[in-house]
C-alpha cells in the first residue's frame, strides 16, 4: 500500500448516478433495525479483516445482515462518496473516511451526527479519550468515529546509510541541520539518488507526507486553529524552508517517481506510518526515527494519517448501523485489526489494551508511542479547499522555488483564513 492509496482508492467498478438529491432520508430512523451496506478500502489486509468482521456480525444477526464491498472505483474516494451522497445512494457506513473530507460531506447533508445516539458521545469519549476533541465539527457535533491511525515517522534504509558512511544504528536525524547534513551525504556519496522522495504533485493531501509531519512535530498545532492558519508562523516557515533547501539542493527531487522510491532503493528515507512495516519488512533493512524538529527537541505532535468511520444519511436502518459501528470498533475487533494490519486503533491506552501484541511485535511499539500524541487534519469549513490553497502555495515556493517562501505562505494564510471562516 502506497501512501496515496489512503486517499486514492481504485477498486472494483460500480457506476454511481450523478443525479438525485442529497440529505437525510425521511424514512430513516435512528431506532430502525435491518440490513445495511458497508464500504471499506481496497487495502488487502483491511479487506481481509473487513470480511471476517462482517461474517462474524452476520452469523449472529440474520435479520440485520451487512453487505460489504470495497469503495467503488473513481478518481478519489472523496469524489466517489460525494457523488453517492448527491445521488442518495451512499452506504450506511464507510470504513475509510478521511477526516479532511468530513466537512464537505457534512455540508452536503450526507453525514449522521453520532452524538445523536443516546450513548454516542460517551462511546466516542470512552474509546478515543483526550484526542476526541480534534474530531468535533464546528457545530460541536461528531460526524465521524475516529477509527485507526498511522502515526508517521522517518523510515530509513540501513544499507544505504552504511553505504554512505553513516551510522545505520544511530542515524543523525533529530535536528533540521542533522537531517540536511545526512541527506547531503547520502546524495553526495551516490548511496541513493534521493535522500527522500515525497510525491511533488499538487493533490491537496500530498502535504500530509512532507510538510505537515514536520510542522506538527515542530509546533504541536493543526494547520488551522480557531479559524486561523498557523503555517505562516515563524516555526511553520522554518519547516517550509527546510524542505525548500532539500529541493533546491536536489536532495529531494521535484519530479514524480513512478513507483515506490524507498522500496526500490532510489530514496534512502520515507515519511510513513506503521502500515509500512509489513510492506517494507522483507524488501528493505529499515530503521525508524521520529520526525525531526529544528533543535532536536522531542516532537510536540505526530501527524495521525487517521481514517474514520462515517455514517451516511441515506442509511435507513441507523440503529443497526450504529451497532455495527460499535461492533467494528470493539476491543476484540480493534485487536484483530491491529493483528491484521499493524495500524493503530484510535483507542486510549493502546499498548496496555494489547500488551501481548506489542510484546511480540517490537517494531510497532514506537508507532504506538507516537499514537499517544497524534495531531489531525483540522475539521474546518472548506477543508479540502484549505489544503489545496496551502498545497498550491507550497508547491510554487518550496518544491519549485518560485518566489519568497514566507511571503507566499503568508498570502496563502490570508486566503485560508477566509475559507476557514466560511459557513
Amino acid at each position: 500500500m502506497k501512501k496515496a492509496l489512503l486517499v486514492m482508492l481504485p477498486v472494483a467498478a460500480l457506476t454511481l448516478s450523478a443525479c438525485g438529491s442529497s440529505g437525510s432520508d425521511s424514512s430513516a430512523s435512528d431506532d430502525a433495525h435491518g440490513p445495511i451496506t458497508v464500504w471499506y478500502s481496497n487495502n488487502a489486509q483491511e479487506v481481509a479483516w473487513g470480511k471476517k468482521m462482517v461474517a462474524s456480525w452476520n452469523a449472529t444477526h440474520p435479520k440485520e445482515k451487512v453487505t460489504a464491498q470495497e469503495i467503488p472505483a473513481g478518481k478519489s474516494s472523496e469524489e466517489v462518496i460525494g457523488a453517492a451522497i448527491t445521488a442518495g445512494n451512499a452506504p450506511c457506513l464507510v470504513l475509510n473516511t478521511a477526516p479532511a473530507a468530513v466537512p464537505g460531506f457534512q455540508k452536503q447533508g450526507g453525514l449522521v451526527p453520532l452524538d445523536d445516539f443516546p450513548d454516542g458521545k460517551k462511546y466516542l469519549q470512552d474509546r478515543v479519550g483526550g484526542k476526541l476533541s480534534q474530531y468535533a465539527s464546528p457545530d460541536g457535533k461528531y460526524y465521524q468515529m475516529p477509527w485507526k491511525s498511522n502515526p508517521v515517522m522517518i523510515f530509513y534504509n540501513k544499507d544505504l546509510f552504511k553505504k554512505a558512511g553513516l551510522d545505520p544504528e544511530h542515524p543523525k536525524l533529530s535536528t533540521y541541520q542533522d537531517f540536511l547534513d545526512t541527506s547531503r551525504k547520502l546524495v553526495a556519496t551516490k548511496a541513493a539518488k534521493a535522500a527522500i522522495w515525497p510525491a511533488p504533485s499538487s493533490e491537496f493531501y500530498q502535504s500530509w507526507f512532507d510538510y505537515y509531519p514536520m510542522f506538527t512535530a515542530q509546533t504541536g498545532k493543526q494547520l488551522v486553529e480557531n479559524g486561523k492558519a498557523q503555517f505562516a508562523s515563524a516555526d511553520g516557515i522554518k519547516a517550509a524552508e527546510l524542505w525548500k533547501t532539500m529541493y533546491s539542493e536536489h536532495l529531494a527531487p521535484n519530479e514524480t517517481y513512478n513507483g515506490d522510491a524507498f522500496a526500490d532503493g532510489k530514496a534512502a528515507m520515507a515519511t510513513v506510518g506503521p502500515w509500512a512495516v509489513s510492506v517494507y519488512g522483507d524488501k528493505v533493512k529499515w530503521g525508524a526515527v521520529p520526525v525531526p524538529t529544528s533543535d532536536g527537541a522531542p516532537g510536540k505532535g505526530t501527524f495521525s494519517d487517521e481514517k474514520s468511520i462515517g455514517m451516511f444519511t441515506a442509511c435507513k436502518n441507523r440503529a443497526t448501523a450504529w451497532d455495527v459501528m460499535k461492533f467494528a470498533t470493539s476491543k476484540d475487533q480493534d485487536g484483530q485489526l491491529l493483528e491484521a494490519t499493524g495500524q493503530m486503533p484510535m483507542r486510549a491506552g493502546l499498548t496496555s489494551a494489547y500488551p501481548d501484541y506489542f510484546a511480540s511485535h517490537k517494531d510497532y511499539t514506537a508507532f504506538a508511542q507516537q499514537a499517544d500524541h497524534t495531531i489531525e487534519a483540522p475539521n474546518v469549513p472548506n477543508s479540502v479547499e484549505v489544503w489545496q490553497t496551502f498545497r498550491d502555495a507550497y508547491s510554487k515556493s518550496v518544491i519549485f522555488g518560485k518566489g519568497d517562501v514566507a511571503a507566499t505562505l503568508k498570502a496563502a494564510a490570508a486566503k485560508v483564513d477566509e475559507l476557514a471562516q466560511d459557513k
